[in-house]
């Protein structure tokens, strides 16, 4: 994709972020929590295979664009949280501003798949 191709925003993507719930006994039980849907463009890049635990996991970043959003407002991804497309994930491992206007943010994310 070259600089002068437009982006288009045109898969729902629903937000969610970890939330960690003391159990009253010292622990926490963790669960993800819907911050909302953004509209995302979502790329592929190359991918690769690796030996996983229990069997093999097929690796494939992708790098998902999302409009913008201030740095404090819930809507704004970050490390840590994820995008969920029905039953696939999509961990977000960083974030970055995609243009010099600031318009959109370009999240790095990783899909693992049992192979």
């Amino acid at each position: 994709m070259s600089a002068a191709d437009p982006i288009r925003l045109n898969r729902p993507l629903i937000l969610e972020t970890l939330e960690r719930v003391e159990d009253g006994a010292g622990g926490y039980s963790e669960s993800w929590t819907t911050l909302g849907t953004l509209w995302a463009e979502v790329r592929a890049r190359s991918g690769r295979e690796s030996a996983g635990a229990a069997a093999p996991l097929s690796t494939v970043p992708y790098i998902i664009t999302v409009r913008a959003a201030p740095f404090d407002a819930p809507s704004r991804p970050r490390a840590g949280q994820r995008f969920r497309s029905g039953s696939r994930l999509f961990p977000i491992l960083a974030v970055a501003e995609d243009d010099p206007g600031e318009r959109y943010l370009t999240c790095f994310t990783q899909e693992e798949i049992v192979a």
